[in-house]
């Protein structure tokens, strides 16, 4: 549904998107993750046919974006990096005009219009100009112009950008019901979106590909996968007593609540052996709880390291 091959764009000397190749399928909503400046936006921009490519190719649903610019754009929805619209326009304008620009039946676009406007809540601003809208407000009229013909394809620049908590959860609840028909990429900086959406990642990082993986995947390779964590206020639980444990690599202690971290060491299962030895000191504890990985860790692991190694 989305591939590239080697897709690059330079500036000068400046390379922005380095040989990228990705891949993504039906029933996807694959995460494209990285740093300010990696090249996310200009990779979208590319896949979009907004931008040409100075080598390499892009293709949505098959149709080369270059080549056949026209069908790659008729299956493309995209709500770009700063929701750009008309601001002189209301919102019932601007929607009516992109349904047109998409060529919708008066009937089809009439329903179209009343699901995405009802969808994404923006019954009450229809006949406010867009420039006199909330930045939420605003991005929530970018993400129904994306979705208003109901395309196979999406592409999601920062889509919970500007929206309050309540916001994030509709926009996320819509993003999920659309991601059983269609396949969704998303670029994000929000390691917390990725939590919510995602069931791939990539990551880039100065253009590059580092890393393409499930989200699963890429918290296996954190030191926190495995681990036990609890709070234990009072009871002395002792370091060294845990770290006797065969089957426990270290024991950290947070400086600011207290809360002991206790790691395995590889291929190793550690609850079990952790909540016997406290039961057999009679240790009360609370909160305990199995650590899946961090996200956050292994992706500065990986981001990180890439610039070391420039």
């Amino acid at each position: 549904m989305i591939e590239t091959d080697q897709l690059t764009r330079c500036y000068g000397h400046l390379t922005a998107v380095d040989a990228l190749s990705i891949r993504a399928e039906p029933g996807q909503v694959l995460g494209l993750l990285g740093p300010n400046g990696a090249g996310k936006s200009t990779a979208m921009r590319m896949i979009a046919g907004f931008l040409a490519p100075t080598s390499g190719t892009a293709r949505v649903c098959g149709h080369d974006v270059r080549r056949e610019s026209l069908a790659a754009r008729r299956a493309l929805g995209y709500l770009p990096e700063g929701a750009p619209s008309y601001g002189e326009m209301t919102v019932r304008e601007f929607l009516v005009f992109i349904a047109r620009v998409r060529g919708l039946r008066e009937d089809h676009g009439r329903r179209r219009f009343d699901d995405v406007v009802g969808r994404l809540q923006l019954e009450t601003v229809l006949e406010q100009c867009i420039d006199t809208l909330s930045k939420g407000l605003r991005r929530r009229v970018g993400l129904a112009q994306a979705i208003l013909h109901d395309p196979p394809v999406l592409m999601l620049d920062e889509p919970t950008d500007g929206l309050d908590p309540n916001q994030k959860h509709a926009v996320r609840r819509l993003i999920d019901a659309m991601a059983r028909e269609r396949t969704i990429l998303i670029s994000t900086h929000l390691l917390e979106e990725v939590h919510a959406l995602c069931n791939r990642v990539v990551i880039i990082a100065q253009g590059k590909l580092l890393a393409d993986a499930t989200p699963a995947e890429l918290e296996a390779r954190s030191r926190y996968h495995g681990a036990v964590s609890f709070s234990a206020p009072g009871s002395g639980v002792s370091q060294e007593m845990l770290g006797r444990l065969p089957q426990v690599a270290g024991v950290e202690v947070d400086p600011l609540d207290g809360r002991i971290t206790v790691f395995p060491r590889p291929g190793e299962r550690i609850l079990e052996p952790v909540e016997r030895l406290l039961r057999e000191q009679g240790l009360e504890v609370s909160e305990i709880q199995l650590e899946r990985g961090r996200l956050d860790e292994v992706f500065r692991q990986i981001t990180l390291g890439a610039e070391a190694a420039a």
